[in-house]
This record gives structure tokens, sequence and C-alpha cells, in this order.
């Protein structure tokens, strides 16, 4: 932890940096002016006021191989998430925007992003392990639960009926919920250091031919004042997720993507 006490001026580098209140979850977003992101040494230039201790965030690009994710680049994106950050990161179909769902700012900062409002928003949850959907959705059946186990992890998103628990954390009145097991190593091993689901969107491209971006390093410079971390997990996919809506009680798929539905 970085304690700042009142009335600092900073100056340095020019980059853009978040500053998250350890006591609330609290985040402020602000341009500041700083020689280190992890430094107490603060010179001249812009005053600020600090009423309580802060972590500060850095938009970084770190790489994280698949294969065998290290420890120490992992437990960097769990601290961000677990202090209301946002997270760009890979999947098996195309890369995500994601943050913590515990933390309802950050939820509205990807809605912020994304120019829609919050409670508009079809945001999906990440999971690592189909037990985890006991908190967020209400019961369903036995063969929705086995054609998920058959085809997940996998390039699906299952919409399923949520909880009361999902319209608080969107602050809507929210009735369903999509639900994402990504075939990636890099996720599942952060959500399993984490320790609970990640709600997550699609990272879009503004090109009418280039629907996706797939290349780590062009998204960074695009979302370098907008996230706090990107992770480059190599080559992302050009091809969105196979929706099946499973609401009604038998699955329909909504959109035919990457992925071959097994029933």
């Amino acid at each position: 932890m970085i304690y700042l006490q009142y009335n600092y001026k900073v100056s340095g580098l020019k980059r853009r940096f978040h500053l998250t209140d350890n006591l609330n979850s609290k985040l402020i977003k602000h341009n500041y002016h700083i020689t280190d992101s992890f430094s107490t040494k603060i010179i001249t230039d812009k005053t600020f006021h600090i009423l309580a201790p802060f972590k500060i965030l850095s938009n970084m690009l770190i790489k994280i191989y698949p294969d065998s994710p290290s420890p120490k680049q992992i437990s960097k994106v769990v601290d961000v998430f677990e202090h209301g950050g946002l997270v760009v990161f890979p999947t098996d179909t195309i890369y995500g925007l994601g943050c913590g769902i515990e933390h309802i700012k950050a939820v509205s900062r990807i809605a912020m992003i994304k120019g829609i409002k919050k409670d508009q928003a079809n945001f999906s949850m990440i999971i690592n392990n189909l037990s985890m959907l006991a908190d967020y959705t209400k019961p369903f059946e036995n063969h929705i639960f086995r054609l998920m186990r058959k085809n997940l992890p996998g390039p699906f998103t299952f919409i399923l009926t949520a909880n009361s628990s999902i319209p608080k954390i969107f602050q809507s009145k929210k009735k369903t919920i999509g639900i994402r097991m990504p075939d990636n190593n890099i996720i599942n091993t952060i959500i399993d250091e984490l320790g609970t689901p990640i709600i997550t969107t699609s990272i879009r491209d503004e090109d009418e031919v280039i629907e996706y971006t797939t290349d780590p390093e062009l998204i960074h410079e695009k979302y370098i004042d907008l996230v706090d971390i990107v992770i480059d997990g190599g080559y992302g996919d050009n091809e969105a997720s196979t929706i099946v809506d499973c609401t009604s009680g038998e699955p329909v798929i909504l959109r035919q993507g990457k992925g071959i539905l097994e029933e």
C-alpha cells in the first residue's frame, strides 16, 4: 500500500492513473503527472487531495503465456480485479473487457466505455466451474445442465434466468445473464485465484470490415486511457461465441458463432 497525505503536488511523465480507495472500493479517475506509479516520491506541478490510503494502478500491457501462466503476472491481474479495476483479457474467441463481479462502479465504467446505459447492458459472466452458477442464477432443468457440461469449457454463451443478485449488480430489472466458460488457460487461472466470476463484454472494432481487433498491442493502444491492464495472451480470434438461450427450458441458438453445439 502507498499512503498519500493531503495537498501533494505531482509531475513527470503524462499518463492516466486510477486511484482506488481501499476503505470503500471507491474508484476515482484522474489525469496526473507522476514519475513512478509505485513510488512515494512526489514532485511539483498539480495539487490534489487524498483523504484515505490509495493504491495506484497503471494501465499496463503484460504478457502471459497460455501454456504456463506466470503466477506473478496472474497475481498482478487478480490484484487489479480485486481493487475494482478493468482488464482486457484473451478468451477462446475474441478478447474481452471485464471487471470483478462485486464491483458495481466498475460495471458502470464498462458501460460508459461501451457507450450504453448500465441497466440496458447485455454483459455476460465468466466462470470456470459450473458450481459458481448457484449464486447468480435460478435453478434450471437437468438437461440444460448436462448440455452445458457437455459443451463447456468452450466458445458458447448460455443465457440463463438470473436470480436476485444480478439486478443488484446492474442496478436494473435484468432477468437473465449470459454465462461464459472459455477454453482459455489464462482467464481460467485468473478466476481460480480470484475466486469469483468476472463480468465481461466483447472488445469490438469500429471498422465495418474488421469487426473484432485480434492484436493485443493494438487493443492496448486503443484502451490505454480506459482500462488498467491489457493482457497479451497472443492473437485473439475474430469470431464471437455461439449464443444459446436456455430460459424457456429448451435451448435455442440466437447467434451461431465459433461453437458448434453438441446436444
